[in-house]
């Protein structure tokens, strides 16, 4: 019995190695005539994620895509809002076939609006409470004694659409026995992706500020975002809509606001890896004078602790008032250093 030569035998195994490696991959056509082998992750605003093991995780814009095919079964949502489980395979003239336990169905990728694992709940539709809360202790003694304490806690229920937030914060610092600041703010912010790139939002934000007099204020808001950047890591949205700003003073001597006016804002996240930047922008000024406004700003830097429920935020935050009562600073800055625990 003749053998075949160790080289030739080298090669069959090669060659049925990569045929196996292929049949059991996900497939991606692009209109350029390249092929993306690997394990398609999700469908999601107009984008396919597909990790491989020659470059990572790729993302590929929709609209470039012929066709693509799965080596098991998805779940896939089309554009009529119809879901569907099953295994897809690329059909003739770029159509997409879906063989289901109820059947097969023809569609195509320009159809398709989502994709998640088969079986799951539509991330469109899954909803779910996260918890944060942080705190931060600083003190110091000698030439100047100092102590403050800053804490806040933020509930979100998400999911792919929508965003509701409910928070609180309390910030207190006294310098010398003299408080320099003395702030409460609670508030809850929603925002729902309804199209594309577009959202609608509606926000309300009240509490006290003792060392700038202000015994209450309040702000109410509702407009339209839109996201700038929308990328799986980074998303930058700004928003533009009406607001209502009312603030009062203790002192008799200034002057309440009470005014219809402008929300602006710009929030940006960007996540490296396991930590993340993120910046929160907000501009309210009255329609009586658009020279009566107030600017808020934080930024901060997160990362992740030995135990990934901790983290450690650093950042700064402004808060600019372009009219405070006599004898008061426009801005207030602080920095913190914050330590936070996260929950579901």
């Amino acid at each position: 019995m003749r053998h075949p030569p160790p080289s030739r035998l080298i090669a069959a195994i090669v060659a049925i190695a990569t045929f196996t490696a292929f049949v059991q991959a996900d497939t991606v056509d692009i209109k350029n005539g390249a092929r993306i082998v690997g394990k398609i992750t999700k469908i999601d605003s107009g984008s396919i994620v597909v990790d491989t093991d020659f470059a990572g995780t790729v993302t590929i814009k929709q609209s470039e895509v012929v066709t693509f095919a799965t080596d098991a079964p998805v779940a896939l949502r089309l554009a009529s809002g119809t879901r569907f489980d099953g295994r897809v395979t690329a059909g003739p003239n770029g159509a997409l076939q879906i063989a289901g336990a109820d059947g097969t169905i023809t569609t195509s990728v320009d159809r398709v609006a989502a994709s998640w694992s088969a079986g799951a709940v539509d991330p469109l539709v899954a909803r779910h409470w996260t918890y944060e809360a942080s705190v931060d202790i600083a003190g110091k003694t000698g030439n100047k004694e100092q102590i403050g304490t800053a804490g806040e806690f933020r509930a979100v229920l998400k999911t792919a659409q929508d965003v509701l937030q409910f928070y609180a914060s309390y910030n207190r610092q006294i310098a010398d026995g003299l408080k320099s600041s003395d702030q409460l703010k609670a508030g809850s912010d929603y925002s729902n992706n309804f199209a594309g790139r577009y959202s609608w939002y509606a926000r309300d934000e009240g509490g006290f500020d003792r060392v700038k007099d202000i015994e209450l204020y309040n702000i109410a808001a509702a407009g339209l975002g839109f996201d700038i950047v929308k990328q799986p890591k980074r998303t930058m949205t700004g928003r533009l809509g009406l607001s209502f700003r009312y603030e009062g003073y203790r002192s008799p001597l200034t002057p309440d606001v009470k005014s219809a006016g402008l929300d602006v804002g710009l929030n940006n996240d960007m996540e490296f890896g396991t930590s993340k930047l993120v910046t929160r922008i907000a501009y309210v000024p009255a329609f009586e004078d658009f020279g009566n406004y107030r600017l808020t700003h934080e930024s901060y830097y997160q990362i992740p602790l030995t135990n990934p429920a901790w983290k450690l935020r650093l950042g700064v935050s402004n808060d600019y008032n372009s009219m405070p009562p006599a004898g008061f600073e426009k801005l207030d800055t602080a920095y913190f250093t914050r330590l936070v625990l996260n929950w579901r």
